[in-house]
C-alpha cells in the first residue's frame, strides 16, 4: 500500500484556514458567573487567573466584565491602581461606572490631581459625567485644597444641574471650607434649600478647622436649636471632634460632650476614642485619662489616641507605662501606636527602649516599620549622642531620607557639636532642596561652638554671596 502524498499549504492557504477555523468555530462564551469572580478575589494573583480567563474567551471586550476587573484593582486594599490603569487603557469604550471608579480610585490616591486631570480627558472625549463623578472630584480638591479647581468643578456642577443633589452640594461645601473660602461656602449653605444634618456637620467642621471656633460654637448652637440634633448620629459628632481635635477647637468638643450627657447618648468605642483623642490632641490630658479610663469597650484607635496624646504633650514617661499595660492586656499594636511610643522614647531620652521598640516591630508583631518610625529613631539616636548609629539607620532605609529626617540628625549634630556629620548632612538636604539656605546657618552655628572660627567666616562668605538672611525669632502673647 502507498504511503499518501504529503500535502503542502502556501501562506495564503494557512490563513485561510486560520481564519475559517477562527471565525467558523468561534470559541464557547463562558458564562457571566466569570465577571463576578473578581468580586470574590481575595489578591492580585487571583484577579489576574480571572483576567486571563476573561482574555482566552475574549470576554474581557465586555464593558461589564472590565469594569469588575477594574473595580477591584482601582479600589480593593489588596488591589495594584497600575495594573487598573493598564485594563483601562486597553478597554474600547470605557463607559461611565469605570470612568467613575477610576476618578474615584485616583482621588484617594497618593496624588489627588490626577483625578482632576482624568475627568478633563473624561470630557474631551465626549463622556458625559453624572452625579455620581463630582462628589469623587470633589474630594480630590479637597486633599489638594485648591481653591482654582474648586471653582472649575462648581461651574461643571452648574453645567450639568446637578448644583442641588445632596451629596455633591456636600463635596462642595467641604470643598471651599477646606481651600480656605469658607465665606462663600456659608454663603452657599445659607440659600440652599434642604439642609440636612449632614450639611449641617460639613459646615461647623469647615468653622473648625479653619480655626473660626465662635463661629463653629454659634452654628453648632443653631443647628441644635432648629432640631437637627446628632441624636444617635455617631458619624456626625465624631466628624465634628475630629475637626476640633485637628484645629484646637476645645471649647466646641467641651459642649458636644456636654451635649452627649445631656441627651444621654451612649458613649460607645467610636464616640470615646473620638472625645479622647479630642481632648489629648488640645492638651486636655487629665479629661482625656479620666475619659479613658471610664471606657468600658476600647480598639486600637482608643489607645493609641491616648498614647499619642501623652507623647506630644510631653508625657514621655506615662505614655510607655500605657503602652506595656496593652501588652499586658494582650491588645495588638499597629504602626500608629509605635509612632506614639517611639516618639514618648524621643522626649523623655530612652535610647535603649527605643532601640528594643523598634527592633520589637517586625520582629515581635510582624510590623515593617515605614518611614514614620525611622525617622522617630533618628530623632532619638540623635537626641541621645548616638550620631554614627542614626546615619547608618538611614542608609539601611529603603526609602529616600526627606528633608524631616536628614533636619532630625542635623539638630543632633548641632547638640553634640558634630561638624563632619553636619556637613555630609548639609550636603543631602542641598541636593534635595538646594533653595534651602536655612541649613549654612545651622552649620555656621555648629562650626562656631565648635571653635572653627575659619570655617565660619568661610561659610559666612558663601551665604552673603548667595544673599542669605536669617529669620528673625518672634514671638505672641495671647491676652486671655
Amino acid at each position: 500500500m502507498l504511503a499518501p502524498k504529503p500535502v503542502f499549504f502556501n501562506k495564503c492557504t494557512i490563513g485561510y484556514l486560520y481564519r475559517l477555523r477562527t471565525y467558523a468555530s468561534p470559541p464557547p462564551r463562558p458564562p457571566p458567573q466569570l465577571s463576578l469572580l473578581a468580586d470574590k478575589c481575595t489578591s492580585m494573583d487571583q484577579l489576574k487567573q480571572v483576567h486571563a480567563q476573561m482574555v482566552v474567551s475574549a470576554r474581557v471586550h465586555d464593558n461589564f466584565a472590565a469594569s469588575r476587573l477594574l473595580s477591584f484593582c482601582a479600589l480593593s486594599e489588596c488591589g495594584d491602581l497600575s495594573y487598573a490603569l493598564r485594563i483601562f487603557q486597553s478597554t474600547r469604550e470605557p463607559n461611565g461606572f469605570m470612568w467613575n471608579t477610576l476618578i474615584r480610585a485616583q482621588a484617594s490616591g497618593p496624588n489627588p490631581c490626577k483625578a482632576i486631570f482624568l475627568y478633563m480627558k473624561m470630557r474631551r472625549l465626549g463622556v458625559v459625567p453624572g452625579k455620581h463623578t463630582f462628589p469623587f472630584l470633589l474630594k480630590s480638591c479637597s486633599s489638594v485644597r485648591s481653591l482654582k479647581f474648586c471653582r472649575q468643578v462648581h461651574t461643571q456642577v452648574l453645567k450639568f444641574g446637578l448644583d442641588l443633589d445632596l451629596h455633591v452640594f456636600n463635596g462642595l461645601l467641604k470643598s471651599y471650607s477646606l481651600s480656605g473660602c469658607l465665606d462663600d461656602a456659608r454663603c452657599m449653605f445659607d440659600v440652599f434649600p434642604e439642609r440636612n444634618l449632614s450639611v449641617w456637620t460639613t459646615m461647623v467642621c469647615g468653622y473648625a478647622q479653619n480655626f473660626r471656633s465662635d463661629e463653629a460654637l454659634v452654628l453648632f448652637d443653631q443647628m441644635v436649636a432648629e432640631e437637627y440634633e446628632p441624636n444617635g448620629a455617631i458619624p456626625t459628632m465624631a466628624s465634628v471632634l475630629s475637626a476640633c481635635a485637628q484645629s484646637g477647637c476645645l471649647e466646641l468638643g467641651k459642649k458636644i460632650h456636654a451635649f452627649m450627657k445631656e441627651k444621654g447618648i451612649e458613649m460607645g468605642v467610636i464616640l470615646g476614642t473620638a472625645l479622647v483623642n479630642m481632648y489629648a490632641k488640645n492638651g486636655a490630658i487629665s479629661m482625656a485619662w479620666s475619659l479613658f479610663d471610664s471606657l468600658h469597650e476600647k480598639n486600637i484607635a482608643t489607645w493609641n489616641a491616648m498614647i499619642c496624646g501623652l507623647a506630644t504633650h510631653g508625657h514621655g514617661e506615662e505614655a510607655l507605662s500605657l503602652f506595656r499595660k496593652l501588652q499586658k492586656e494582650h491588645v495588638m499594636p499597629n504602626d500608629i501606636t509605635f509612632v506614639g511610643v517611639l516618639s514618648a522614647c524621643c522626649h523623655v531620652g530612652f535610647v535603649e527602649c527605643g532601640r528594643e521598640i523598634f527592633q520589637s516591630m517586625e520582629r515581635v508583631y510582624g510590623i515593617e516599620p515605614k518611614i514614620e518610625h525611622y525617622g522617630c529613631m533618628v530623632d532619638l539616636l540623635g537626641k541621645g549622642g548616638e550620631l554614627l548609629e542614626a546615619e547608618e539607620l538611614i542608609k539601611k532605609m529603603v526609602w529616600k531620607a526627606d528633608v524631616v529626617i536628614l533636619g532630625a540628625l542635623l539638630a543632633g549634630c548641632r547638640k553634640h557639636g558634630s561638624c563632619e556629620i553636619a556637613e555630609r548632612v548639609v550636603k543631602e538636604i542641598l541636593v534635595l532642596e538646594p533653595h534651602n539656605h536655612m541649613v549654612h546657618v545651622v552649620l555656621s552655628n555648629i562650626y562656631a561652638e565648635a571653635g572653627r572660627w575659619d570655617d565660619v567666616l568661610r561659610l559666612r562668605k558663601v551665604m552673603k554671596r548667595r544673599n542669605v538672611k536669617r529669620t528673625p525669632g518672634w514671638s505672641i502673647v495671647d491676652d486671655v
